[in-house]
């Protein structure tokens, strides 16, 4: 466990109150790393690596990135997932029964990848005044993202793929990314795919999101649309995410914001680190405590009594929580802790499972 910085703490507090009362068999190794409270330092960045290699699965919140150079262009956050060889991003954006947005009963997969791209750390001042910043695309990424898409895709059982690009400016970096979905494609002839240039994709999911189902893009692409689509259904508070390499899976919130201004004052939404814990537990077979709590966070939202701030109501960060542990009970009781399944009235395992679930990759 990684709480990160701003609501960080709160929100895994949130996170420990809910797996304490839901009886969930999981103990976390709990690291700092923090480069606004200078905590962060090589050998702290070693020993998550380290924890991550015997664990391989992690539960983080936002490691925030201070503007100033101080000489190091690449962040923690950035370098941590690089040394993970995090290279997909998975953001399941879906509308929540109960909470009303614009465009309701939206669901679609935000497939971002992300350890080149812009966010390649290479910047330098070429002549005084001009400054020379490098993206990189490689054939190799370009492909490996675009088959965990189809991948993706065929397990989930969803029908179209997009590539989000801009490869008219961008001819040969975009075009290559591009190039490398149209190849991967062919080897999938049952999923649709098609492509977006990325200006109109934002118009798009604006104006029409339910002609999209995955779309996958780029790493800055995929930080904004991830963004984005997260508030047509509620905002940062409510989207999970996760992130994939070949051997480590780290859950997260969808959009990664610090929400510097709420610390403390016990207003954060902790329904997108709840699901996102929830996300953890099915990748950790654990799928009757997954469905127990984000079936309970769902039923908080859906009855709609407590409402935090962001999805305008008055209650705290503990109502909230003291909410979703309420509604644990009916089953808590029932199952006597022992982690087993047991058969709950009303419950359709296929039907009520959780949003952005994703089973071991």
């Amino acid at each position: 466990m990684l709480p990160g910085d701003g609501v960080g703490p709160e929100l895994m507090h949130a996170v420990k109150e809910v797996f304490k009362a839901a009886s969930v068999p999981v103990v976390f190794d709990e690291h700092h790393l923090s480069e606004v409270q200078n905590m962060a330092s090589e050998e702290k960045l070693d020993q998550v690596v380290d924890s991550m290699k015997e664990s391989k699965v992690a539960l983080i919140g936002k490691i925030h990135t201070p503007m100033e150079y101080k000489g190091e262009l690449a962040s923690y956050d950035m370098r941590l997932r690089r040394k993970l060889d995090l290279f997909a991003n998975v953001v399941h954006v879906k509308s929540l029964p109960g909470y009303k947005t614009r465009h309701n009963n939206l669901d679609l997969v935000i497939i971002r990848e992300q350890t080149e791209g812009e966010y390649s750390s290479l910047e330098h001042e070429s002549a005084k005044g001009v400054i020379e910043c490098l993206k990189i695309i490689t054939r190799a990424k370009s492909q490996r993202i675009a088959k965990f898409a189809f991948d993706y895709a065929t397990k989930k059982g969803r029908s179209k793929v997009t590539a989000v690009h801009k490869a008219n400016i961008m001819k040969l970096g975009d075009g290559l990314f591009l190039q490398c979905c149209e190849e991967v494609a062919e080897l999938y002839p049952k999923i649709k795919f098609d492509t977006m240039i990325i200006d109109n994709c934002c118009m798009q999911l604006v104006q029409n999101p339910y002609q999209f189902d995955v779309l996958v893009m780029p790493n800055l692409y995929g930080n904004i649309i991830d963004n984005l689509a997260a508030g047509l259904v509620g905002g940062a508070g409510v989207v999970p995410g996760e992130s994939y390499s070949a051997e480590y899976a780290v859950f997260e919130m969808g959009a990664r914001h610090p929400f510097a201004q709420a610390v403390g004052r016990n207003i954060a939404n902790p329904t997108a680190m709840l699901l996102s814990a929830a996300n953890m537990l099915r990748h950790l077979n654990l799928e009757f405590h997954s469905n127990l709590i984000a079936d309970a966070v769902k039923k908080v939202i859906k009855v709609g009594k407590v409402r935090t701030r962001d999805l305008g109501g008055y209650s705290t960060t503990s109502d909230f929580v003291k909410s979703v542990i309420d509604n644990l009970h009916p089953h808590y009781g029932a199952h006597g802790g022992h982690g087993g399944l047991r058969h709950i009235p009303g419950f359709h395992p296929s039907r009520d499972s959780c949003p952005g679930c994703l089973g071991p990759l």
